[in-house]
């Protein structure tokens, strides 16, 4: 099915002219900046905060070009994903009129910012236990005003991965946007679908610093997409939404990939441990297949024994009553001392 941005782009978003910053129109770094209302003076701080960060990212931008072999013209940044997320409700969504799909269970920002944004949400849910995608109930369910189809893969909070022939069928029928939220693809057997940008104008990756750069307090967002999709991004976005100090930490730490990927292993080889460490535990009654950095469990008693766990300061995610994750915890993959602490706690539950 032929997609065209222009016929799913809302009007008023078409005709808005981009807010253009001081630092817009002057891209070098030294200079005599009197055009940005800043203190000159300075801050109180050891470092100098009182300029402006580069609204564009543009530093950030070069380092993972080189690191996703993309263009920076095909890559946003924002204020975690969840910037990216509401964007694209607001860029391609008419508010009241149109709707999107989301897949449950799934990431639950998809839905809040649906309704924030007035936009409807057509539920299509994976398939019990193997938690992939129901495609035929898919496109039985697009209409004229679905805009937008949400897949998470590897999927939150089930962990598992969702197959590439699925989401080609979707992309492959339908005229809107597909959203690839790859949050924890870092963790994941099978590579990003960042290639597939080249053959599907309609696609949208997303992923984040937060998970395996271990940046979660830096809320860095980001998408990859054709570029005149990432140009209404840009042209929706607040002029400075990533600030300097982000910017900043962020380059050191997409500087240092060799350490990333050995704490990336070290937590796949502790999630698979720890995977078989549960299945010796009674009350586990099974865990789900992971691709992520966490793992679903389902246990016997899962509200008391959360709120056992809670009593002993460690924390998971009672995911119980969420539809088709009945009787789960969604439990993160800890440091060895901290899973063994995990293990220990639920050995000893009586």
């Amino acid at each position: 099915m032929e997609f065209n941005l222009d016929n799913i782009t809302r009007q008023n978003i078409k005709t808005l002219k981009r807010y253009s910053s001081a630092r817009d129109e002057f891209k070098g770094k030294e200079g005599v900046f009197l055009d940005a209302n800043e203190n000159s003076f300075g801050s109180p701080l050891n470092e100098n905060y009182s300029r402006y960060p580069d609204p564009m990212q543009l530093d950030v931008k070069d380092k993972l070009s080189t690191i996703k072999g993309l263009p920076i013209q095909n890559i946003f940044l924002g204020n975690g994903s969840d910037e990216a997320i509401d964007i694209l409700f607001r860029a391609f969504c008419e508010p009241g009129k149109d709707n999107v799909i989301i897949c449950p269970p799934t990431y639950g920002m998809y839905e809040v910012s649906a309704g924030i944004n007035n936009v409807p949400t057509l539920k299509v849910p994976l398939v019990p236990e193997t938690f992939q995608l129901d495609t035929n109930n898919i496109l039985n369910t697009i209409n004229v005003n679905t805009k937008l189809i949400f897949f998470c893969c590897p999927n939150n909070p089930t962990g598992n991965g969702v197959k590439w022939d699925d989401i080609k069928t979707v992309l492959e029928n339908f005229s809107g946007i597909v959203v690839i939220d790859e949050a924890y693809i870092n963790f994941a057997k099978y590579r990003s679908l960042i290639p597939e940008l080249l053959n599907y104008p309609n696609l949208v990756i997303l992923q984040t610093l937060s998970k395996a750069w271990g940046l979660a307090g830096l809320r860095i967002g980001m998408a990859f997409a054709s570029e005149p999709i990432i140009d209404i991004f840009n042209k929706i976005k607040p002029p400075y939404n990533v600030n300097s100090v982000s910017q900043k930490l962020a380059l050191e730490a997409l500087n240092n990939i060799e350490q990333i990927n050995n704490w990336i292993k070290e937590i796949v080889t502790e999630r698979d441990r720890l995977i078989s460490e549960l299945q010796t535990i009674p009350l586990v009654e099974k865990i789900y297949p992971s691709d992520a950095n966490f793992i679903l469990v389902k246990i016997s008693d899962p509200q008391n024994i959360y709120n056992y766990l809670v009593a002993h300061k460690v924390i998971v995610r009672d995911r119980s009553k969420v539809e088709l994750c009945e009787g789960c915890l969604r439990v993160t993959i800890g440091t060895k001392q901290e899973n063994e602490n995990l293990l220990s706690l639920l050995t000893e539950y009586k």
